[in-house]
């Protein structure tokens, strides 16, 4: 699977608008702005990823699915619960 993002880029400044009011309890209470929104958009495009994934797949899906449901699944004679 390819990587999110290379993560040896390197840093770049830039400018963007935050609301006044959360800025400032954000800085209040140190919160790393540059950190933050990294975190945010890493999971915004994770999550993004994960929804391509599942709408390129959803046939292997539904098939596996319908297998499963007509002839169980693999192994559970061997489950114990």
């Amino acid at each position: 699977m390819e990587p999110l993002f290379d993560k040896n880029a390197p840093k770049k400044p830039t400018n963007l608008s935050v609301n006044s009011d959360l800025l400032k309890k954000s800085k209040a209470i140190n919160i790393n702005l540059s950190a933050a929104l990294e975190q945010a958009l890493k999971d915004k495009l994770a999550q993004d990823q994960a929804e391509k994934w599942a709408d390129n797949n959803k046939n292997a899906i539904k098939a596996y699915n319908n297998f499963v449901d007509e002839h169980g699944c693999f192994g559970d004679e061997y489950r114990e619960f």
